[in-house]
């Protein structure tokens, strides 16, 4: 009966596991910098220039000092493993609820009253960091496609 729930099991390597966290990081990334495009455009009178720099800077900070942690953490977990895991594992499940109440705090703050341009500022700095951060998983990945080489 195991051998064939295992076998139903979307399992894949760990090269695999690793393209799939740094692709979700890229697009997660995109998608927060389009609503930023997107609110930013929205507002009148704005410097644009000032608003990308403002996020730019705030996304180094997210980038090396939150991020960059968790990258960190699922790579020593994904890295090690020789045997095929399942699909959904490129996350830990505390990551996978972190996912959950950023998402939920996501629609609740873009329902809220907050200014857009004052969203379109910490989206961008969200997606800057999503984006500088998968160029890990990305790195690590073309490394391990090296080697097969």
């Amino acid at each position: 009966m195991i051998k064939k729930i295992n076998k139903l099991k979307p399992a894949v390597d760990k090269r695999a596991l690793i393209f799939i966290a740094g692709s979700i990081w890229v697009c997660s990334g995109i998608m927060l910098l389009s609503f930023s495009y997107y609110w930013m455009h929205e507002s009148q009178n704005i410097s644009y220039w000032l608003i990308t720099g403002i996020a730019f800077i705030l996304s180094l900070f997210i980038h090396h000092f939150g991020f960059l942690k968790i990258v960190d953490r699922n790579l020593r977990r994904l890295l090690p493993a020789e045997e095929k895991k399942c699909i959904f594992s490129f996350m830990d499940w505390k990551s996978y609820l972190n996912v959950v109440v950023m998402a939920v705090l996501g629609i609740f703050v873009r329902h809220s009253s907050i200014p857009r341009i004052y969203l379109s500022v910490i989206y961008a700095a969200i997606g800057f960091a999503l984006i500088l951060s998968s160029i890990r998983y990305i790195r690590i990945f073309l490394c391990h496609l090296k080697k097969e080489d």
